[in-house]
Formats: C-alpha cells, sequence, structure tokens
C-alpha cells in the first residue's frame, strides 16, 4: 500500500510533464506533498490542454527544452538533483510515427539514452522508471492471451518499434551502468489510459468530445478493435507503487512491469463509443473510414500479475466507472474550477483504493 507521507519532500522528476499522463502525475505528487520538477519541450501543442487548465505549473519549476538537447537536460537535472525520475518524454501517437518516424524513433530511442546518461552522472538519482507502453510487445498474431513481461518485445509500426528499442536501452543502461551501483531502473508498460484532460490527435476520448463540441461526425478507423480501457488514476498508481518499493526494498523491483486491467475492462472501441453516449447525453454520428489505413494491432492485452502480487496494485476503477470520471471531467472543463475538480478525483480515487486495502 502506497503511504501517504511517503512523498513528502521527495525531490521528483516528470519528463514530459506538460503532457496529458505529465500532467495528472504531476498534480498527483503535488499532492502528495512531493518537491516536483518538469522538463519538457514545450507547451502541449493541443488546445485546450490540462496542463493550462488545471494549473498544473503552478506549485512546480520547470525547464523547457527538447530532450534530445542532453547538454540542457544534464544542467537542468544536476541543478535540482532529483531523487526520483519519470522519463515520459515521448512521442506518443501510432499515426504520427507514419508521418514522423525519424522525430519518434530520436524522441523515444535517443531521449531515453540522454535521460539514462544524465541520471547516472547525477548523484542524486536514486530511481528511475522509463514510462513505455503495451505496444512495445511483438504483436503479430493479435491474441488475447495477455502479454507478460518476459515475452520479447518488438513492433510493426515506427511508434512501437521505438518503443521496444526504449526497453531495450533500459535494460543495457540497467545491466551495463546502474546494476552494482546506488542507483535503480526499471520501466512500466501500460495500455489505453482514459481521463480528463487528454486532447491529443488521433485519440479515441479526444474525438469523441471535439466531434460533439464542433457538431461533426465522428470518424473511426477500427470500431472492433480490442483495448484494455483504464483510467489515468490507476495507471500513475502502479507507477507510484513501483517506485516506492522501489525506494524501500531496492533490486527486487527492477525491471519490465505491466499496468494493465483485466478481462472486464477489455472492450472494443465501438462498445466504448456506446458507454460515453450513456453519459454525454448526445447521439453520435459515427462514420467508419473505408481508406486503408497504417497498420495498428487490432487485439492487446496486458498481463499484469506481477504487479498484483509484488505490488499489490490493482484497478480501483472499473471501465464504465473510468468512463463515467472521464466524462464527468470534460462536462464541466469550460469552468474555471478544473484544478479543484482534478484534484477532487485524485482525492476520491485515493479513498477508493484506501477502503479496498483496509
Amino acid at each position: 500500500m502506497m503511504q501517504t507521507n511517503f512523498w513528502v519532500s521527495k525531490k521528483v522528476l516528470i519528463t514530459g510533464h506538460t503532457g496529458f499522463k505529465g500532467s495528472w502525475l504531476s498534480l498527483w505528487l503535488q499532492h502528495l506533498g512531493a518537491d516536483v520538477y518538469g522538463y519538457s519541450s514545450s507547451l502541449p501543442v493541443s488546445e485546450p490542454h490540462l496542463y493550462g487548465i488545471a494549473q498544473v505549473s503552478k506549485n512546480m519549476d520547470s525547464m523547457y527544452g527538447d530532450i534530445l538537447d542532453y547538454e540542457r537536460l544534464q544542467i537542468f537535472i544536476q541543478k535540482i538533483q532529483p531523487e526520483i525520475i519519470f522519463h515520459l518524454a515521448a512521442q506518443p501517437l501510432v499515426r504520427e510515427s507514419y508521418i514522423e518516424p525519424i522525430a519518434t524513433f530520436s524522441t523515444n530511442v535517443m531521449g531515453t539514452v540522454h535521460l539514462l546518461e544524465a541520471a547516472r552522472h547525477t548523484e542524486s538519482v536514486r530511481l528511475v522508471i522509463n514510462v513505455t507502453t503495451d505496444k512495445c510487445y511483438e504483436n503479430s498474431s493479435n491474441s488475447l492471451l495477455g502479454f507478460i513481461e518476459k515475452n520479447p518485445v518488438g513492433g510493426s509500426d515506427p511508434y512501437s518499434a521505438s518503443k521496444a528499442c526504449s526497453e531495450i536501452v533500459t535494460t543495457a543502461y540497467e545491466r551495463s551502468f546502474y546494476t552494482n551501483s546506488s542507483k535503480l531502473l526499471s520501466s512500466a508498460r501500460a495500455g489505453n489510459v482514459i481521463g480528463g484532460g487528454d486532447w491529443a490527435t488521433d485519440r479515441i476520448i479526444p474525438d469523441i468530445i471535439r466531434s460533439i463540441t464542433n457538431k461533426q461526425p465522428l470518424n473511426i478507423r477500427y470500431p472492433q478493435a480490442i483495448r484494455p480501457w483504464q483510467h489515468v488514476l490507476d495507471c500513475l498508481n502502479g507507477y507510484l507503487l513501483l517506485a516506492q518499493k522501489m525506494w524501500e526494498s531496492g533490486e527486487k523491483y527492477i525491471g519490465s512491469w505491466n499496468f494493465g486491467p483485466g478481462e472486464s475492462s477489455i472492450i472494443s472501441v465501438a462498445q466504448l463509443i456506446e458507454e460515453c453516449n450513456k453519459y454525454l447525453g448526445n447521439k453520435l454520428e459515427v462514420l467508419y473510414e473505408s481508406d486503408t489505413q497504417p497498420y495498428e494491432a487490432t487485439t492487446l492485452v496486458l498481463n499484469s500479475e506481477k504487479a498484483e502480487k509484488l505490488l499489490n496494485w490493482g484497478i480501483e476503477l472499473p471501465v464504465k466507472q473510468s468512463i463515467e470520471w472521464t466524462m464527468d471531467w470534460y462536462r464541466n472543463y469550460m469552468s474555471n474550477s478544473l484544478n479543484d475538480l482534478t484534484l477532487r478525483q485524485i482525492s476520491n480515487y485515493e479513498k477508493i483504493k484506501a477502503a479496498r486495502l483496509s
């Protein structure tokens, strides 16, 4: 169980802190009393964005710079002397990786190298968690059998392949430089995360919100694609638990970790849209794209027994409740109290988790 006082005054660096998950993680760590720092290339390209609406920057120090600018990154890390690093900076979109493969591989592979290299030369750093994705697994069969951490990594599209490479880099650094040192290194793999404040292009929930806001049809590429949907707080809870266990118990917790929901949360894109409609009170006009689309896996499932057994991690928000919380956030996103709403959802999540573990 995550101790509520563990994070008080811990110096935590989040790369990619202006993104969707980075913003939620920044707010949660602020809420837990950590001293939070962020390094990101810029403000999110989407407008609006959670980082601005929820006033994420108000209680943290940030540096804006390219993760590929090693000198700038190293100077910042040396200056702030963090103890814990969550590496989230990445190009996160599959379709964008087809358009910009060089940038995707550069950011996702060499960005990881730069972060791990800077961290290993910074005395204060005790642990690093590299956040990758469930798409890092070799998934040629589209099987419903959940991937375990020992399955081979790979990728049929530039994004997936770049994240598989990032995993290989992480393993190489752990074995070459972090083993027998004072530092610990792990990777965290999660899948299709939903929650309030995501406006990224080519993600289903933001696309639904844009369709309703703009009164336009929703274009869907793969309505029958199967995904294990989970709320962003369930995902981030895994990262926080893993960091705490690494800090307290050392090498037992290094390596790769899956954080994905169980079978009850595995539904198709079409089913997700149907559930969203129930909470939004709107009837979307859905159009199915008939043009040939870039390859994406149709089925992707994680086996998270390792995290469940060794971290006592579990899903606190089933898929329907995750959708309800997400839609509730978007119903309120035009108000001026999004910081309060976001923090309130974090507090409610903590209460649900505490009740399960008591």
